[in-house]
């Protein structure tokens, strides 16, 4: 083997041997964070960390925008073996609060440019150091004077772990815990596999516009530190900075989600910028409608890759392009372990073709961060996990998502499953974003609801008759709305629970308005 295969994958190897290359790069600046900086300043909070009495399997916490000392902070608590969660920065007071109450950190690394947040978690008692970027506030150091002073070796280097909160989209968000190694730097690197199916390298640059406080967005891109890469990370997504930023740094790689294709593909003029240095473009976290990905891969080529998996990390599955086009709406076959489809009644196993829970088995062990009894919900009696997703498995063993199982609409003694109806009344022309959900209704006990973001004028009338063509009269929706804007988060995710809640909230006021 040679002395490259035999190094630890991990940003110290990189720092010795390729100091100045690029670790992160702010593409609304151009601020850079090299490796031997990433090294040095890391080592450098990680020893303030320690000398707070942190240890091995003990937490902190940071929230911040999305910024070159977000990584630094991660690293630091990930090489002394603590567990590490990055708050969602759009949390309310009170979200946020909980998070790093129910996390137990003992650490936070504050950002002044979330004044709302800095104020929420200024008096937790359990919390002993708090960092904060910007400028000076009693009760915290400056972070910059930790990250910058001098250190030596650290008294223990290990590995540590990311506990992140499920979105809370669909209630109270719950930390996910993967059980914590500690072992020696470089022997943990669980998406190694994926990453290299995927083309990656140490010579290769990822395009990360996603929030860093994401699953996704921050475990690619500290994967891509153990592979001694270059992440572009920026601000809120804007497509023409995005395809200009891939551009301008010869982006090799880019995580997505389909949101930010269908905002690229409505840009006036977006053929113009050159993507050729893409290899491999991946997307997940939430549905793509046939009709962006064809019109993705029309743009840039057999390069778009989808993943399906989530913040457990229990099972993913994988497909490439031409599988795609082989195979229009599945998220793959397994890239590690198995994919099963159980009835949700009995827990059998269900044949190709058939409807039924999605479970994993073979892969990673999870938990929910003090929540027994959602952990134990997650496996059933052999052991297999499931993320809570319905679907299933073609005759070639490809994976198909119907919906979520707490999205599932009994209708008359009838499951529908909302996303069939969202995936068709995305493919109308008009449409250019759709939520659809259950609702009580007194004759059948639920009933499905639609409502749709247009980018044209048009009718309900018209879009039923869309789906009545697409879609038995069963599974179409009963009643179409229409909204300026249907709320996502920047991960992607549609906030089902809060359309859901603002739609039967204008019935309430007016019982025949249907426009929110």
């Amino acid at each position: 083997m040679t002395a490259d295969v035999e190094a630890p994958e991990y940003p110290t190897t990189h720092a010795a041997r390729a100091p100045d290359r690029a670790a992160v790069v702010d593409a609304r600046t151009d601020a850079t964070l090299t490796y031997r900086a990433l090294e040095a300043r890391s080592r450098a909070v990680a020893h303030r960390l320690w000398e707070i009495g942190l240890r091995p399997g003990q937490h902190v916490a940071l929230a911040v925008a999305n910024r070159l000392e977000f990584y630094e902070f991660c690293w630091a608590a990930h090489r002394i073996g603590l567990y590490y969660t990055a708050v969602n920065t759009h949390l309310t007071a009170r979200e946020a609060r909980h998070v790093v109450t129910d996390c137990g950190a003992e650490a936070l690394l504050l950002d002044d440019a979330l004044p709302e947040l800095v104020d929420a978690l200024a008096d937790l008692p359990e919390v002993r150091l708090r960092l904060l970027l910007g400028h000076a506030r009693p009760g915290h150091e400056p972070y910059e004077e930790v990250a910058a002073a001098g250190t030596g070796p650290l008294p223990h280097e290990g590995e540590g772990e990311k506990m992140l909160y499920t979105s809370g989209t669909t209630g109270t968000p719950k930390g996910v815990a993967r059980p914590l190694t500690d072992g020696p730097p470089g022997s943990v690197f669980l998406i190694r596999p994926l990453m290299r199916r995927m083309g990656f390298d140490g010579s290769s640059v990822l395009v990360n516009p996603g929030p860093l406080y994401h699953s996704a967005p921050l475990g690619y891109g500290m994967g891509m530190h153990r592979l001694g890469g270059t992440v572009v990370i920026g601000g809120r997504f804007d497509a023409g900075q995005c395809l200009a930023a891939m551009e301008r740094h010869r982006a090799t790689h880019g995580l997505f989600v389909p949101t930010m294709f269908s905002r690229m593909l409505a840009l006036e003029g977006h053929e113009r910028y050159d993507v050729s240095s893409l290899v491999t473009a991946a997307h997940g976290a939430a549905p793509c409608p046939v009709g962006v990905k064809q019109a993705m891969i029309d743009w840039w080529g057999p390069k778009i890759v989808e993943y399906y998996a989530g913040t457990e990390g229990a099972g993913m599955t994988l497909i490439d392009s031409a599988d795609w086009l082989a195979h229009p709406g599945s998220v793959g076959r397994p890239v590690a372990g198995a994919v099963h489809v159980v009835d949700q009644v009995s827990g059998d196993q269900l044949g190709p073709g058939e409807t039924g829970a999605v479970y994993f088995s073979g892969g990673s062990a999870f938990r929910y961060h003090g929540d027994d009894a959602k952990t134990a919900d997650a496996y059933d009696h052999r052991g297999w996990n499931t993320l809570g997703d319905i679907g299933h498995l073609d005759a070639d063993g490809y994976l198909y998502l119907t919906d979520r199982a707490s999205f599932t609409v009994i209708s008359g003694g009838v499951n529908i499953y909302p996303r069939e109806a969202e995936n068709v009344l995305a493919e109308h022309p008009a449409v250019g974003d759709v939520a659809a959900f259950g609702v009580p209704d007194d004759d059948l006990g639920e009933v499905l609801v639609a409502v749709v973001e247009t980018t044209e004028p048009v009718t309900a009338e018209a879009l039923d008759a869309w789906c009545a063509e697409r879609l038995t009269r069963q599974k179409c929706p009963r009643r179409i709305a229409f909204t300026e804007r249907l709320p996502r988060t920047e991960a992607g995710k549609l906030a089902t629970r809060q359309v859901r809640d603002d739609y039967l909230g204008a019935l309430r006021a007016c019982e025949h308005q249907l426009t929110l």
